[in-house]
């Protein structure tokens, strides 16, 4: 089990490491710097460095782990990925609905091949799926998740690089918000963050703001007008998240 420091998740599980860059989003992976710096030190599932590589070994990993946990799926990786064979997917995907005492947060910017594969794909309500929605270039990945049948349907809007402008969020039960962080951050503006905040309230639909990001992202913190914003699906998994993390869900 690998304990995570993002904010709106409790565990991370990677079955799947390594990616390819496919949209403005990706230009300064976070994961592509971790890959390489654990394949530099030797580490055996980084021998790959960022090369999808699908390990066999990790994919009963959380039916190990006795206390349930939110659990983000590849984050380092996507799990749509066309690397990622047809048949290793179904295998993640047993082993989510098997180890059902776990809550799952699935995300991807791949939401082509979410939606084609969409109807081999036997969901439950403890997964939740997710689509990267990083500029106005990637709106369409909304309407792909809005018609798979997960029963939670988020967006992370991280690294948030311009106004998104009128989000249709029919069908969207949570929305992240972040800036990017690392030695070459793009600037967020407040502007772009409130706007889609208002769009959530008026929409009744859960609102989480991850972080301002920048070269020093501790420095910037995570407050948003006075507030910390951590608001969770109106689900099962959001009174594991209240025993989980010390700080109230405010706003």
């Amino acid at each position: 089990m690998s304990t995570s420091k993002i904010e709106w998740t409790e565990t991370t599980w990677n079955p799947v490491t390594g990616c390819t860059k496919i949209s403005s989003g990706c230009k300064n992976c976070y994961a592509e710097r971790m890959a390489v710096r654990l394949q530099a030190m030797g580490t055996p599932k980084y021998e790959n460095g960022f090369k999808v590589t699908c390990h066999k070994d990790a994919v009963g990993q959380p039916t190990t782990w006795k206390k349930s946990q939110m659990v983000f799926v590849n984050s380092m990786s996507d799990l749509f990925h066309e690397d990622v064979p047809a048949t290793f997917i179904d295998l993640v995907f047993k082993t989510m609905r098997f180890a059902s005492h776990h809550t799952y947060q699935v995300l991807t910017k791949r939401a082509d091949r979410l939606l084609d594969m969409d109807p081999e794909l036997i969901w439950a309500d403890h997964i939740w799926m997710g689509v990267s929605i990083e500029n106005r270039d990637c709106l369409h990945r909304i309407d792909s998740l809005r018609q798979c049948s997960a029963s939670v349907k988020f967006l992370s809007c991280e690294p948030l690089l311009e106004s998104l402008g009128t989000i249709d969020l029919d069908g969207i039960d949570w929305v992240i918000v972040g800036g990017e962080s690392g030695p070459a951050a793009r600037p967020m503006e407040k502007d772009w963050v409130n706007e889609i905040m208002d769009q959530c309230h008026s929409a009744k639909v859960p609102f989480f703001f991850k972080q301002w990001g920048g070269v020093n992202k501790k420095k910037t913190g995570r407050i948003l007008d006075g507030k910390i914003w951590q608001q969770m699906p109106k689900v099962a998994g959001s009174l594991v998240w209240n025993n989980m993390k010390s700080l109230p869900a405010l706003g």
